[in-house]
């Protein structure tokens, strides 16, 4: 397919900046604006896709099973749709504060420097993006703090915006990623960033970015569905008897990189590492093989046990890295149900979207999103796709 065909509207309105507002508000094409309250994320809204059927949920049901116009579903009717012993395949990962601010010796110009992952803890070295590239070279130094405590060396170019650094910090390295981390920020994506007042995250970020099942360090963005799942969610799982198995996706950058060529096929994502243990496999394994659901939460998710699943349809143990592209056509192995949010236009996971549900059906679904004043992105609303 062609990045063409994968190209939409999308209104600033529609991306929401913040996880939670007292109140969103959206304009409809008729020029009207339309407001609505939430005051968490598991109230926002809810889209339900079923991929066999061709049909399309926005509303709940009234108690002969009409959709009730207004009634949008939210989030937490999530749960209606699925039974006692089905898995929800959830990714712990848990985010660092990757972005830092600091200067360059000498010129004392500004510069961005984006944490991807640490290449040697003993050498304090670090694969990392900065930003303006053109003025980092190798042997420069750059300085983080007033105090010139934490400094940094560029020992490498590694792509045109790549760098590999290595901090001169005389600690041990539990105290060293403290303070390396105080001084950073929560990673929110530019497209939030950028229209935010003073183009900055804040402190309330950091958490607001972080599901509340994060476990293990390592990704530079949020697996941003799960950012829905509140506390008293996953109690009304368990009470429920719906099975949750972890796996670790440690997200990077590669699907908010611009694809470059209009042919899909010739793109290629950037390596995001993956561990799935056996006990995880185990569960989902066993849901399948007693014949009830499983739901694979995020398109992170859904990539990482494509690139683990057998010729079986069974998941495997997997530690490793995984560049896996999906877009259609595509026949999925292991998951029969997805849950993903509304991504934005051109993106790697809107494609695997259409690749799960059916670029029809899902092309038909954001143009109801659209109309309809559902939030797109990292903070936006949610599209549930069932195999029926």
């Amino acid at each position: 397919m062609k990045l063409s065909q994968f190209s939409f509207d999308l209104k600033k309105s529609q991306v929401p900046l913040y996880p939670h507002s007292l109140e969103r508000e959206f304009e409809n094409e008729d020029g009207t604006v339309e407001k609505y309250r939430i005051t968490r994320q598991d109230e926002a809204r809810l889209m339900v896709l079923h991929r066999k059927s061709g049909t399309i949920d926005m509303y709940r049901k009234d108690a002969d099973g009409k959709p009730v116009k207004g009634e949008f579903l939210q989030f937490k009717d999530l749960l209606d749709y699925f039974d006692e012993h089905d898995t929800f395949i959830l990714n712990d990962t848990k985010v660092f504060p990757a972005r830092l601010y600091g200067t360059k010796e000498k010129t004392d110009a500004k510069i961005e420097v984006f944490l991807l992952r640490e290449l040697n803890a003993e050498m304090r070295l670090w694969d990392v993006l900065v930003e303006p590239a053109r003025k980092i070279r190798i042997g420069n130094k750059l300085f983080f703090d007033d105090s010139s405590t934490m400094v940094a060396e560029v020992i490498d170019n590694t792509t045109s915006r790549g760098r590999t650094l290595r901090f001169l910090y005389e600690s041990s390295h539990e105290e060293f990623k403290k303070n390396l981390y105080a001084l950073g920020e929560a990673p929110l994506p530019h497209y939030i960033l950028d229209q935010r007042p003073g183009k900055k995250a804040d402190e309330q970020d950091l958490s607001d970015f972080q599901t509340v099942f994060a476990k293990n360090e390592g990704a530079v963005t949020a697996p941003a569905t799960s950012l829905h799942f509140s506390r008293e969610m996953m109690k009304r799982m368990e009470i429920k008897g719906i099975n949750t198995a972890f796996i670790t996706v440690h997200c990077g950058l590669g699907c908010f990189s611009p694809i470059e060529v209009g042919d899909l096929t010739k793109h290629k994502m950037d390596s995001e590492q993956v561990i799935i243990s056996p006990e995880a496999c185990d569960l989902v394994n066993k849901t399948k093989n007693d014949g009830h659901r499983v739901l694979a939460v995020g398109a992170s998710v859904a990539k990482a046990t494509e690139s683990s699943v057998g010729t079986d349809g069974m998941l495997k143990e997997f530690d490793g890295w995984t560049n896996k592209f999906i877009f259609p056509p595509y026949d999925f192995g292991m998951a029969d149900n997805m849950l993903v949010n509304f991504y934005h236009p051109e993106s790697t996971m809107l494609m695997q979207t259409c690749a799960f549900g059916g670029y029809e059906l899902v092309m038909e679904a954001y143009n109801l999103a659209s109309k309809h004043g559902y939030m797109f992105g990292c903070f936006g609303d949610s599209l549930l796709i069932l195999n029926d």
